[in-house]
């Protein structure tokens, strides 16, 4: 799944490192496989891998720290999410 959302990427980087990270470990005893964070440098774009939406869902519905990080980044409308299903590609493909 996809988190997009317009705002500060700076704001982002520097928010509290210590809720960040409770936040991650709360988002991966919810299930969350992988998360990394991107910038285009007025947006910020989350990409996730979970086990299926509804584990994501609850977890971000529940989660207020989330919140806090898009208000601390001036986030001025609220995040795009979009959901994406895996493809049956070889992931034994080399990219280097």
């Amino acid at each position: 799944m996809t988190v997009r959302v317009s705002g500060d990427p700076r704001a982002v980087e520097a928010f509290d490192a210590a809720t960040l990270q409770g936040v991650a470990d709360r988002g991966k005893a919810a299930g969350a496989i992988r998360h990394r964070f991107f910038t285009n440098g007025g947006e910020v774009l989350v990409i996730d891998e979970w086990p299926d939406r509804e584990s994501f869902q609850a977890f971000f519905e529940s989660e207020t720290d989330i919140a806090n990080v898009m208000a601390a980044a001036g986030a001025t409308s609220p995040p795009t999410i979009e959901f994406w299903d895996r493809m049956d590609v070889s992931e034994s493909i080399n990219w280097d």
